[in-house]
C-alpha cells in the first residue's frame, strides 16, 4: 500500500491512499447531493412559472385548476429536494464523525 501526503493548511499529515479515496468519494457525494438539491429548485421554479402562467390566462377559466395544481406541485418538488438535501446531509456528516474522534484518540 502506497502513503501519500495530504497537505492541510493546519497540519500536514500522511494519510492511506484508502482513506483519500474514502474522502474524495465522500466530497463526490456531497456534490451530487448539492447538485440535485439545484435541480428539484429548478424544476419547482418551472412548475411555479407555469402555474402562474395558467392563472393569467383568462380566456381559458377551464384550466384554471391545472394552474393550481402546478402551485401544489411546486411545493411538493421544493418539500421533497429540501427533505432529501438534508437527510443525506446529516447521513453523512455521521460518516464523518468516527473519523474525527479516531483522529483526537490518536493524538493523545
Amino acid at each position: 500500500m502506497r502513503r501519500v501526503k495530504l497537505l492541510n493548511p493546519f497540519k500536514s499529515r500522511i494519510i492511506d491512499e484508502k482513506l483519500i479515496r474514502e474522502h474524495l468519494a465522500l466530497e463526490r457525494t456531497k456534490l451530487a447531493n448539492e447538485r440535485t438539491l439545484l435541480s428539484y429548485i429548478r424544476s419547482s421554479l418551472y412548475t411555479f412559472l407555469g402555474g402562474l402562467a395558467l392563472l393569467q390566462i383568462k380566456e381559458y377559466e377551464h384550466v384554471e385548476w391545472l394552474g393550481y395544481l402546478s402551485l401544489g406541485i411546486c411545493i411538493i418538488f421544493i418539500t421533497v429536494g429540501t427533505y432529501r438535501y438534508v437527510h443525506l446531509n446529516r447521513k453523512l456528516r455521521q460518516l464523518l464523525q468516527p473519523e474525527k474522534e479516531e483522529d483526537q484518540l490518536q493524538e493523545k
